[in-house]
C-alpha cells in the first residue's frame, strides 16, 4: 500500500504545483510607478444610441415655472421622483419625441450636449427666456460575464462607467481569470464588436472601449487548469466516498469475521 499512496501523494503534488498561477499572470497595473502620472487621451463621456431611456427635466426660474409645466409631461421639477419608470425612449432612428419641439434627433450626442440643444431650442423658439434642462440615462446597464457566481448586471447611477469600475462592481476577477483575455462586446454601426482589454497594464486607460457604453457585455475567461482543479477535485471527491464504502466493507468483514 505505501507505494500506492506516495504514487497518489506525488500526483497531488505535482497537480497544485501547476496549477500555481504567477503575480505577473493576475496582477493590476503592473508598470506602475510611485507618482507616475498617466495622460488620458479620451474623453469620458457616454453618448446617447437607439433604444436608451431618458429622463428630461425642463425648470423654469421664477415666473417661467408655469411655462416649464408643458415640457415635463411624466412629471414637474418637483416631483422628478415620478420620472423613475416612465421616459422618452430613442427610437431606431435615434430619435424621441418631445412636447412642442417635435422631433428631436439625439443620437451620437453626450447628456451635456442633448441639455444645451433643448435648451436652445427653447429660447430660439420663444418659449422661455433661461429654462434649465437637465438630461439622465434612465437605462444604463452593464452585463458581466463569467464571474464566479456566473453573471451579473450592473445598473450605472450615472452616465459615466469605466472597465476597472464595472469589475469592481462586479466582485473583481479571481486567480484564474485570463487578465489578457477580457472581451468587451459592443453594438457598433449595428454590428456587435469585441474587443480584448487587459487590465496588467496602465495602457489600459487610454483604450477607447476602457469607457464603457450602456449595454455593454464583458466576457471573462478562465485559465485551463481552473476546469483541470474542478475536475479533480470532482474525481478525488468520488474516489474518496468509494474508499471511506470499501473501509466501511472492510471493517464490517472483519468484525463478522471475527465472529465467526
Amino acid at each position: 500500500m505505501k507505494p500506492i499512496r506516495l504514487f497518489f501523494t506525488l500526483i497531488v503534488i505535482a497537480f497544485v504545483a501547476g496549477s500555481c498561477v504567477s503575480s505577473k499572470e493576475v496582477s493590476y497595473m503592473q508598470d506602475l510607478e510611485s507618482n507616475k502620472s498617466i495622460p488620458l487621451n479620451n474623453k469620458f463621456e457616454a453618448v446617447i444610441s437607439p433604444y436608451d431611456q431618458l429622463r428630461i427635466t425642463v425648470i423654469g426660474v421664477g415666473d417661467e415655472k408655469e411655462l416649464a409645466e408643458p415640457f415635463n409631461p411624466f412629471g414637474n421639477a418637483q416631483n422628478m421622483a415620478s420620472q423613475n419608470s416612465v421616459g422618452y425612449l430613442v427610437d431606431v432612428n435615434g430619435d424621441i419625441q418631445f412636447p412642442t419641439l417635435g422631433t428631436l434627433h439625439v443620437k451620437g450626442k453626450t447628456r451635456l450636449e442633448l441639455q444645451e440643444a433643448i435648451t436652445q431650442r427653447l429660447i430660439a423658439g420663444g418659449y422661455m427666456n433661461k429654462p434649465m434642462v437637465d438630461v439622465r440615462f434612465m437605462n444604463f446597464k452593464v452585463f458581466v460575464l463569467g464571474t464566479s457566481d456566473g453573471g451579473k448586471v450592473l445598473n450605472i447611477n450615472n452616465e459615466r462607467c469605466t472597465f476597472l469600475e464595472a469589475l469592481a462592481m462586479a466582485g473583481g476577477l479571481n486567480q484564474y481569470s485570463k487578465r489578457d483575455r477580457i472581451a468587451v462586446m459592443r453594438e457598433v454601426n449595428g454590428k456587435m464588436v469585441t474587443h480584448f482589454l487587459d487590465p496588467r497594464s496602465s495602457e489600459v486607460f487610454n483604450d477607447p472601449f476602457f469607457l464603457l457604453q450602456q449595454n455593454d457585455i464583458i466576457i471573462t475567461q478562465s485559465f485551463r487548469r481552473a476546469y483541470l482543479q474542478d475536475s479533480f477535485n470532482t474525481s478525488m471527491s468520488v474516489v474518496t466516498a468509494i474508499a471511506s464504502v470499501l473501509s466501511s466493507v472492510a471493517m464490517i468483514y472483519l468484525v463478522m469475521g471475527g465472529k465467526d
